[in-house]
């Protein structure tokens, strides 16, 4: 397969994008305005049956994505005129490539979900109003991620910056194997908190499932909201290792945004189903980042020496494999309890 083609340029599927964002904001807006229009704790059970329908309905998309590439490509005289094309390949390899992202996408999440029990417990956001946050912080997320693949997708047309990338992922990979625990709340987050509260004053207390309280005639935010800005500022961090990552394994912006949208809507209900379990899969984070280093190698050195192209499937096998070894070692060897707990 010629990696140098473009197989899906902006210029020419603008519609396909905003027809996915219509159809993430039509399932988004049914989620809230028709599932969880009453605020109410999110049981496991609740969780479980989400976590299998947005899974499923990446499934779903990547197989209907297959599909229109199958039918599509050998139609495109631009693709077709490429030297050695093939379009079934090309389908196959893309296909391929949608499920890897997804698959280090969502990995990549449940590593987050820490960090998420930690703001909401710093917040003592009530349980019955965690959807909301996280709900809402699913929306600023799809802003901020597209605005750094827009940005990846402009910047790796450099060799440089695949290098710089590659380097990154690396970098990040061997500090997350190891580095220590995460504290409760970053030093430079509180101060954005701190500046925030200086300009927008806040209610001591929540109220309701609001955002915003008027009061004395004067606009409040409530503590819901700041704790919605704090998601929003560690997602932002998030994005900078996840998206490089995606990048890693294949460059059309399409599919890197696609498969990461998709991961991140079903981030919600991975949290409430691993929130009381995410600290038992200690060895998670050696997982991760192998696979962070692996796809820093892949951007760089191993795509050289496979001729441009790791192959996709070896990479999908790869990644898979040590996630799940890293999974299956936590649950097989357990995490000691620390004394005087």
């Amino acid at each position: 397969m010629n990696t140098s083609v473009v197989l899906f340029p902006f210029a020419e599927y603008w519609p396909f994008y905003l027809g996915f964002l219509l159809l993430v904001f039509l399932l988004l807006a049914l989620d809230l305005g028709v599932f969880h229009r009453s605020a109410h704790a999110v049981s496991i059970r609740e969780a479980a049956s989400w976590s299998v329908v947005w899974v499923s309905l990446a499934l779903l998309f990547n197989a209907g994505f297959y599909l229109y590439m199958r039918w599509h490509f050998p139609q495109d005289a631009r693709l077709m005129a490429v030297p050695g094309f093939d379009p079934l390949a090309a389908a196959r390899e893309t296909a391929l490539e949608f499920l890897a992202g997804y698959v280090v996408e969502y990995s990549l999440s449940i590593d987050n979900i820490f960090v998420f029990v930690v703001v909401l417990t710093y917040f003592a956001v009530p349980a019955a109003y965690q959807h909301r946050v996280l709900f809402f912080g699913i929306l600023g997320a799809l802003v901020s991620r597209g605005i750094f693949i827009a940005l990846g997708a402009a910047l790796l047309q450099f060799e440089w910056v695949v290098w710089l990338f590659g380097a990154f992922l690396v970098f990040t990979g061997a500090k997350m194997m190891t580095g220590g625990e995460e504290g409760p709340v970053e030093p430079h987050e509180r101060l954005v908190i701190r500046l925030f509260r200086k300009y927008v004053p806040v209610t001591g207390g929540y109220h309701g499932h609001s955002f915003f309280v008027r009061h004395e005639d004067r606009l409040h935010a409530t503590p819901l909201f700041v704790a919605l800005l704090f998601l929003e500022m560690t997602d932002i961090l998030f994005a900078v290792d996840s998206v490089p990552a995606i990048f890693g394994l294949t460059r059309e912006p399409f599919v890197v945004f696609t498969s990461n949208i998709f991961a991140i809507l079903g981030l919600r209900n991975l949290y409430f189903l691993l929130a009381g379990a995410v600290d038992k899969f200690h060895f998670l984070k050696y997982g991760l980042g192998i696979v962070l280093v692996f796809v820093g190698l892949k951007m760089t050195v191993l795509n050289r020496l496979f001729h441009g192209h790791f192959p996709i499937s070896w990479s999908l096998a790869i990644i898979i494999g040590v996630i799940a070894a890293s999974i299956a070692l936590s649950l097989l060897f357990p995490k000691k309890p620390e004394e005087g707990s």
